[in-house]
This record gives C-alpha cells, sequence and structure tokens, in this order.
C-alpha cells in the first residue's frame, strides 16, 4: 500500500472517531443546558470520559496519518467527521436522515474527492523550527483568546477557535512525528519537548472550547470546526513547509471548485437545526388534515333513548335518621311513570 493510501485509510478512520466523539459531546452538552454546570464539573461523569477516550484515539490515528501524507491531504479529510455524525447522530436521536442532510453529504464527498486530487502529494519530510512553532502557537493563542470573548453567537466563535486550536496542534505534531521518525536527531530533543507540550495544550484547548460550542447543537458548531482546522493547517502547510498542489493552474482550479462544493454541502448541513428537524418531523398526516377539512369523515349521527325525567328532590320532605344509619336513595327510573288518569282511561 502506498503512503498516500495508507494517510487516506488512517484519516477516514480518525474521521469515524471523531464523529462519534462529537455526537457525545453534544448529548453530554444538551444536558447541561440551562444550569450551572461547568466545563470542571463534567470532569465527573462517564459520558466525559468517553468522549475524551474517543477523541484521543482519533487524534492518534490523525497524527499516524500525518506522518505518511501531507497536511494538504490529511486536513481536508477531516470534513468526513461532519459527514459521518449525520446518520450517527439521527441514530442516536431516534430520527431519520432528513434529505437535506443526504444532499449536503453528497456535496461535501464530491468536493472532498476533488480535494484529494490536488492534495496528494509526497510525505512530508520538513517539520518547523522551533521559533516558528513558538511564534505560530503565539500567534493562536492570541486569536483563540479574541474568539473566546464574550458576545454574539458565542457557539460558532467558540467552535471556530475549537478547529483552529485542533489545526494546529496537527500542524505541530506532524513537526513531532517526523522529527522522532527520521531518526537524524536526538528522539528527546528540547525542540521536541517543547512542541509536544504545545501539542498538549492545544489538544486540550480544542475539546474544551468545542465541549462549549455545542451546547447550541451539534451541525452548525461541528462544521465551524470541521472548516476552520483545515484552513488553519493548509497555511501553516503551505507557507512554512513548503507543501504545494498537484496540476498547477488547472489543479488550483479544481482545488477551488472542490472547495466550494464541500463549503456548500457544509452549509446544507449547518441549516438543519433541531428545530428545522423537529418541525419536519412533526408535520401533520394528510388524513388528519382532511379530517378538520371534511367534518362528515369523523362526525356521525348517534342513536339517542328515551329521556329520563329527574325527580325535584328539594321537594321532597326530610326524611329522620338516626346518627349513624345509611340512607340508601332509590334509583332513579329511566322513563317517566304515567298519569293516573292514563291508567283510568286504560
Amino acid at each position: 500500500m502506498s503512503a498516500t493510501l495508507l494517510a487516506v485509510a488512517l484519516s477516514l478512520v480518525s474521521a469515524v472517531a471523531y464523529a462519534a466523539a462529537a455526537v457525545a459531546q453534544e448529548r453530554l452538552a444538551s444536558r447541561t443546558v440551562g444550569t450551572d454546570s461547568g466545563v470542571l464539573r463534567l470532569l465527573g461523569t462517564g459520558a466525559w470520559w468517553g468522549s475524551v477516550l474517543l477523541n484521543a484515539s482519533a487524534a492518534l490515528l490523525h497524527v499516524a496519518a500525518l506522518k505518511y501524507g501531507p497536511l494538504t491531504l490529511v486536513q481536508p479529510l477531516g470534513a468526513l467527521t461532519l459527514v459521518a455524525a449525520v446518520p450517527l447522530g439521527a441514530r442516536m436521536a431516534g430520527r431519520r436522515v432528513l434529505s437535506v442532510e443526504w444532499r449536503g453529504t453528497a456535496l461535501t464527498l464530491a468536493g472532498l474527492g476533488a480535494l484529494l486530487l490536488t492534495a496528494s502529494g509526497p510525505a512530508p519530510d520538513d517539520t518547523l523550527s522551533l521559533g516558528e512553532a513558538l511564534t505560530v502557537a503565539g500567534a493562536t493563542a492570541a486569536l483563540i483568546g479574541l474568539l473566546s470573548r464574550r458576545g454574539a453567537k458565542p457557539g460558532l466563535r467558540h467552535a471556530t477557535a475549537s478547529g483552529l486550536a485542533s489545526g494546529i496542534a496537527s500542524a505541530l505534531a506532524q513537526t513531532v512525528t517526523v522529527a522522532v521518525t527520521d531518526r537524524t536527531g536526538p528522539l528527546l530533543s528540547v525542540e521536541v519537548i517543547v512542541v509536544a507540550l504545545l501539542i498538549a495544550a492545544f489538544a486540550a484547548g480544542g475539546l474544551l472550547l468545542s465541549q462549549v460550542a455545542y451546547r447550541g447543537g451539534l451541525g452548525a458548531p461541528l462544521a465551524m470546526v470541521t472548516l476552520s482546522n483545515p484552513v488553519a493547517a493548509a497555511i501553516i502547510g503551505v507557507t512554512l513547509l513548503g507543501e504545494r498542489l498537484q496540476g498547477g493552474i488547472t489543479g488550483i482550479l479544481l482545488a477551488a471548485a472542490g472547495a466550494t462544493l464541500a463549503a456548500r454541502g457544509v452549509l446544507l448541513l449547518t441549516r438543519t437545526s433541531p428545530e428545522t428537524r423537529e418541525t419536519q418531523e412533526t408535520r401533520p398526516q394528510p388524513s388528519l388534515i382532511a379530517a378538520e377539512r371534511r367534518p362528515e369523515l369523523t362526525s356521525r349521527p348517534t342513536e339517542t333513548g328515551p329521556i329520563a325525567t329527574l325527580p325535584d328532590f328539594q321537594s321532597l320532605p326530610p326524611i329522620p335518621v338516626l346518627p349513624g344509619t345509611v340512607v340508601v336513595l332509590p334509583s332513579v327510573p329511566t322513563q317517566p311513570e304515567p298519569a293516573p288518569g292514563a291508567l283510568q282511561a286504560s
């Protein structure tokens, strides 16, 4: 198996694991909406640690993929996380996948296919220097702090910050992976240790930021994470690691078309909010609408029997009873008694 195919295979499995983790995080966040449960209180829940385990497994697979493929190839495949999360989230919620979700999935896959044709390249051999890694980390931390401030649409901003943190962590992870496996220097050099600490910080920050973002649902926050992650990693790969798209001008145009299709698919997936799904799933049935418009379908005449005449109990004289005595009233007749004159006439 070639290095490119191995990178794609590892990325696919990583995307499925990330999707399962995202669904678990969203379901956990939905249970804490409207409460004062902070992120630190999640440390005592088993569901949180389950999502952490899934994220850690996906991250290891992702790092392994970065060993065999460039950032411009591996990072766009992360969009498959959104594609896998749609049917998985629907199944966990006990509903069917909507048609707009299938269309969004198809467009996303088509766009990714075009991107893969242009991003296929040799295994990476260049790494970030310690100065470059610290500069990138400082600039990213400042941008994340700006996005995490209080203001409008906190869910989408936290999701964007989470995607940036994850993308930078991936770029730094590729540097560590290449530096450790090429065996040209010491295994635990100062550069490797510092970059590894930066990876841990950005990975943990991205996980916590995504947990906050998922309080507003799964589709839109996950889409923002999916888009901002490869953008951040691709910028580093092209500007600092010397990665290039294949095919020249034709490859650039094909990549632009693929990015447009993928963005369109992601936008369709983000429009399927919980309110939209609930409205489409609870739409009135045609039979009920017809019954409301034609009352004769449901209203039928009923047969009535003889009318019972109840006596006026207030006109009856009081009945003296002893204390503790139970009084049983006579049953009410179902038919009126005939008048005395009618009996004599007969």
